[in-house]
């Protein structure tokens, strides 16, 4: 049976509320320290919660994780890197030269797609995904 408005006890969800508030500081995120407090909950209800979805805490988990997720998304977003950048980045942290990837693209090709003339494939995204262990969505134009 869904409760309407009309038979919420405000009076009693007064009290809860200041009794959950104390502990949870539930609300949304407006600053840093809003921000790290809001993460220190998430982690403690995580570690209690773990994946079980039929936790009682596991709708808060959702809540707390969802205004985390739209601070970060607001104030922590993080750019979107070029297809030829990440394949760059892999390449530059695993020490690898272009001819050790010569089983996947020819040295031509990749020299033209790390010059940004050339883009990659789908076909060759999904190479590289598999190469590098990694989705090959990071290949792929956004």
């Amino acid at each position: 049976m869904h409760t309407t408005l009309a038979q919420i006890d405000v009076g009693a969800l007064q009290a809860s509320w200041q009794a959950f508030d104390s502990v949870a500081h539930l609300r949304p995120i407006h600053s840093e320290a809003d921000y790290d407090r809001m993460v220190a909950l998430m982690q403690s209800l995580l570690d209690a919660v773990g994946d079980d979805e039929d936790h009682p805490l596991s709708s808060l988990l959702e809540l707390a994780g969802d205004l985390v997720s739209r601070y970060e998304q607001e104030h922590h977003a993080i750019e979107a890197v070029s297809p030829k950048d990440t394949l760059r980045f892999l390449m530059e942290a695993r020490g690898l030269k272009q001819e050790d990837l010569s089983a996947i693209v020819a040295q031509s090709n990749l020299s033209a797609i790390l010059a940004g003339k050339r883009k990659i494939s789908a076909t060759m995204a999904g190479k590289l995904g598999k190469f590098f262990g990694i989705s090959a969505a990071v290949f792929v134009p956004v």
